[in-house]
Order: C-alpha cells, then structure tokens, then sequence
C-alpha cells in the first residue's frame, strides 16, 4: 500500500469512526440541506444494494433502512459525518424499478438530475452497478447525467461475493472499458461486498480522497 492510501485510510478510519447522524430527507430540491460540507452521493439501481453498502462503509448497522422493497427511497436521504462536521454522504433515490408508477419515477428522475447538475457541494457520485448483472441502459442514463453534469463518479460494483471469481474478473474488465469511454468516470473499478467487506477500505479511501 501507497504512503498516500495509508494516509486516507487512517483519515477514512478516523472520520468513520465518530459521530455519524442522519440528517434529513428531501422529497425535492426546497427541502435540500444548506452546504455546510462537501458531499458524496451513492446512486444505482432499486435493489442493488445501496443502503447496505452505507451501513458496512460507516460501520454502522441502521444508519441507512434497508428493504427487500425496491424502490423504497424515494428522497434523497443526507447523513452527517463527523463533529464539527466534515462531510456528508447522500443516499439518492434508487431508479429502474419497474414497477413504481410513472409519476414517481418522472418524479426520482427530475429531483435526481436536479440535484446532479446544481449541487456545488457534490464532490463525487458512486454509480453503484450489481455485479451479477453488470452495466445496464438505465445506468448508463445515470451515467450520462454525471458526465453531462461534469460530476466525477465511481463505478462501484456491489455484491461481489454472489458470482465466482472469475465472472467478478470479466465483469470487472467490462465496466472498466466502459468507463473509459465516458469523461466524468473515474478509471478505477471497485468491487464490494457488504456480506465479506471485500472492497470497503477501497470505497472509504475513494470518498475521503473526493473531500479531502
């Protein structure tokens, strides 16, 4: 490990280990936060895995409510980090779900585009892709909106631990080629696991590195 990834790491320990709070949720963009602190929000498709992998990244087990819904988060959901505080993650509405009526989803679309393109305190986005499925259509929507929008984002590839090794690899090396071909994605591919923790030290070095 890197001199420079050892010092994130330890600010990554140190911040994640204090005082973490939810703040509020914002149906739309009046409801938004003042920018006291520099943000990182997580983004992806209903059901990929979102508030699990903020609970494992802030060593916490309830910050963010999990659901076998999809769809649930319909607002975007601030937390606090740190005292004074230092930054704040943003749980975004998950999108792509079938199923939620057509006024919902124009709604999730517009307060997330919104919030993209007109948030000055948004640092980064973490694009969150199911590795068993890989990139799809309505991500690379997302996608387009970060680059349009010139928001620096990950590709985080979630539940890493539901495929063998070797699909992880290919998968990998996929969305990896495809960030190459976008301007506002960062080249580096992470791939977690909120069951093992596999890639989590990784995720928590990319948010610090996004604010610091």
């Amino acid at each position: 490990m890197s001199e420079e990834a050892s010092d994130l790491d330890e600010v990554a320990r140190k911040l994640f280990s204090g005082p973490i709070a939810f703040l509020k949720s914002a149906p739309s963009l009046n409801f938004l936060p003042a920018p006291a602190a520099p943000e990182v929000a997580f983004a992806g498709r209903s059901n990929v895995g979102k508030s699990s992998l903020l609970n494992k990244l802030t060593n916490r087990r309830d910050l963010a409510r999990t659901s076998n819904t999809p769809g649930r988060t319909q607002e975007l959901n601030f937390f606090d980090i740190g005292e004074p505080l230092r930054m704040r993650l943003v749980d975004m509405p998950g999108y792509g779900f079938a199923k939620a009526p057509k006024d919902v989803a124009k709604k999730w679309r517009f307060l997330v585009n919104d919030y993209l393109r007109g948030r000055q305190a948004l640092k980064r986005a973490l694009v969150l892709v199911d590795s068993r499925h890989g990139i799809k259509d309505i991500d690379r929507e997302i996608m387009k909106m970060l680059d349009d929008a010139a928001v620096s984002y990950h590709l985080v590839l979630t539940k890493a631990d539901k495929i063998k090794a070797t699909e992880l690899d290919e998968v990998t090396a996929q969305t990896a080629a495809e960030a190459r071909k976008r301007p506002a994605a960062h080249p580096e591919i992470i791939a977690t696991s909120s069951e093992t923790g596999l890639g989590i030290d990784q995720l928590r070095r990319a948010v610090i590195e996004a604010v610091v």
